[in-house]
């Protein structure tokens, strides 16, 4: 079945792309959600009129993924992970961890435009990593990935341990001596 694109529609094409597609897909899918339009001359005639809105919408798409890609490419991330001796992650990095370190900088993009190579990362390193943005443009980003060994890890979080102990033992000796302090339960505060 052919159809006029009526939004852009990820792995098939943009607004005002003509079509040709199954007919269940635009039947169940494309029709029913308003994302295309059956291809006929009143839908032409109406895309027709708004190809200069169309135009500007791509032109305007362009430029912000043009500057994107630039902001993207002066980035680097920076992971510290834990990992075995051999350089071996305990864990793995995915294209969701990436998403999450980008939104973290102020990026919000699609883990699902973010490409590792190999799928996942699994040993520390020093990696690119593509980020398919408008049309063919894509970005290509550092990501360094260095490891943390059980140690490291057990003394960080130590530290951390014995910092909140004290906060609370400050807390809890600073209650003002003026301020009076009903211990009756309840019940007898009546």
């Amino acid at each position: 079945m052919k159809v006029i694109l009526n939004n852009d529609v990820p792995n098939l094409g943009e607004l005002g792309d003509v079509k040709e597609v199954a007919l269940g897909y635009a039947r169940n899918f494309l029709l029913p959600r308003g994302l295309a339009l059956p291809y006929n001359q009143k839908v032409v005639a109406l895309f027709e009129k708004r190809k200069t809105e169309i135009e500007s919408l791509k032109a305007k798409k362009r430029l912000e993924s043009s500057d994107l890609k630039t902001r993207l490419e002066a980035e680097e991330i920076s992971l510290v992970l834990p990992a075995g001796a051999n350089g071996k992650l305990y864990g793995a990095v995915t294209n969701a961890t990436v998403a999450d370190e980008l939104l973290k900088k102020g990026f919000s993009v699609d883990r699902k435009r973010i490409e590792i190579p190999g799928r996942v990362i699994k040993s520390v390193g020093n990696y690119k990593v593509a980020i398919r943005l408008y049309e063919k443009d894509e970005a290509t980003i550092k990501l360094v990935i260095r490891g943390q060994s059980d140690k490291e890890a057990r003394a960080e979080a130590a530290a951390a341990a014995t910092t909140a102990p004290k906060v609370e033992r400050f807390k809890s000796a600073h209650v003002d001596e003026d301020e009076e302090i009903d211990e009756r339960l309840p019940e007898d505060r009546d």
